[in-house]
């Protein structure tokens, strides 16, 4: 049965979850390159934890590959994310991952191979509206949200793959393998803009103390932690108040973006209605499938 303390350290991880944005922007070293040392650092902490746990590295047959690859877009997903935060600033990438709810309200109907919901498609319909009212004035960053929305999808992408890839393996297993994926996908993606996207690309490895200590907090806290305390509140706290919960990660996110980084992050109040409607779909999504399915009740 979930205590008061579970619920704490659920919105504990929520907001360790909107910190990422803002502890990217205090990270000197380029997008690629901190995604390879935060999945690098994951890794080996993950490592650690299996073998502390006297868990297993051996997988079923196939797997290995199904979760390296699923660690690619892990990889795009976070490379996005901090571009996104970077182009813009972290409130505009927030948003665009805001998405990722309603992302996967269609990726799952494809993948199970179901019809879509009524539902969805007007929830889906409110986001474009968000993202129309944010548009259609003046605002200045329409490259930093289109990465925030990749992200965004990229996120809704992987999770829905590993919901189908976690039936045969365990929570740890899935994390190290994915995170290994995802720093080979990260240095092969280095590797891609450099030869062939951006020549004149200068790789930059040269973190500093500040940086050491931001990586350090992105993988061991912000990744490995916040997940081994999430696998482990899934066995009192029902999956749907989890996911609704979740819900509030880009407002934690925005919240704590103004108070570290104050005029750069304001923008203009069409931004904040189009955030509010935005919002308004990823909440409502919950909400409206235990209304019109047999989900698992709120507890």
């Amino acid at each position: 049965m979930a205590t008061t303390f579970d619920y704490i350290k659920l919105h504990f991880i929520i907001f360790l979850w909107g910190f990422t944005a803002v502890l990217g922007l205090f990270i000197s070293i380029p997008a690629i390159e901190m995604v390879v040392y935060r999945t690098l650092l994951a890794c080996l902490a993950m490592a650690i934890l299996i073998g502390i746990g006297n868990e297993t590295f051996k997988l079923p047959a196939g797997y290995l590959q199904k979760l390296l690859l699923t660690g690619f877009i892990v990889a795009a997903h976070w490379i996005t994310f901090f571009l996104s935060a970077r182009v813009a600033n972290a409130s505009v990438s927030l948003v665009g991952i805001a998405t990722g709810s309603l992302w996967a309200s269609v990726l799952d109907p494809l993948l199970s191979k179901r019809k879509v919901k009524g539902y969805e498609v007007v929830l889906g319909l409110l986001v474009l509206l968000g993202l129309y009212v944010i548009f259609a004035f003046d605002f200045s960053y329409p490259l930093g949200l289109a990465l925030g929305i990749l992200s965004g999808f990229l996120s809704a992408l992987f999770f829905a793959l590993n919901q189908r890839l976690g039936k045969r393996v365990t929570p740890f297993q899935v994390t190290f393998y994915e995170m290994l994926g995802a720093c080979i996908g990260a240095l092969l993606y280095l590797a891609i803009h450099v030869f062939f996207i951006d020549i004149q690309y200068q790789i930059n490895f040269n973190a500093t103390l500040t940086d050491w200590l931001c990586m350090l907090v992105l993988a061991l806290v912000c990744t490995v932690y916040a997940f081994s305390v999430s696998v482990e509140l899934m066995k009192r706290l029902s999956v749907f108040f989890m996911q609704l919960s979740l819900n509030l990660e880009p407002v934690y996110g925005i919240v704590l973006a103004v108070l570290f980084f104050g005029d750069t992050e304001k923008m203009n109040w069409q931004f904040y209605i189009g955030t509010l409607l935005i919002l308004a779909a990823v909440a409502g999504y919950p909400l409206l499938k235990r209304k019109f399915s047999s989900d698992v009740p709120l507890q």
